[in-house]
């Protein structure tokens, strides 16, 4: 019975660590696009960085990447940036993909 527990701990203990793994590089993402987005409307470095921690805070509003294009929908479109929903998923799509090259280099 120990064998099959400490598996299970072990299985537990995995899933925990991939689950902080993927939040880490979903912060990581939603920090780029908020300088990709900042970028675009011409923010100040400092307002650059404000606005990529408001973007990390917006993915806590619920589940998925909705309220993160949203956010970055209106923001872009209150600005005055030409652009839509599908681009922005593009830019996200490609921002995971940097958002994990980065992490595996920091390890």
């Amino acid at each position: 019975m120990t064998s099959f527990d400490d598996r299970e701990r072990a299985f537990e203990t995995q899933h925990a660590r991939d689950a902080e793994i993927q939040f880490k590089i979903i912060a990581r993402r939603n920090r780029l696009i908020g300088q990709w987005a900042a970028q675009k409307m011409g923010l100040t470095p400092e307002e650059t960085d404000a606005y990529a921690k408001a973007v990390i805070r917006a993915d806590f509003e619920e589940a998925g990447d909705e309220d993160v294009i949203r956010k970055l929908l209106g923001d872009l479109t209150s600005a005055g940036v030409e652009i839509d929903g599908d681009t922005i998923r593009r830019a996200l799509d490609e921002r995971m993909v940097e958002a994990r090259r980065q992490f595996i280099e920091a390890q």
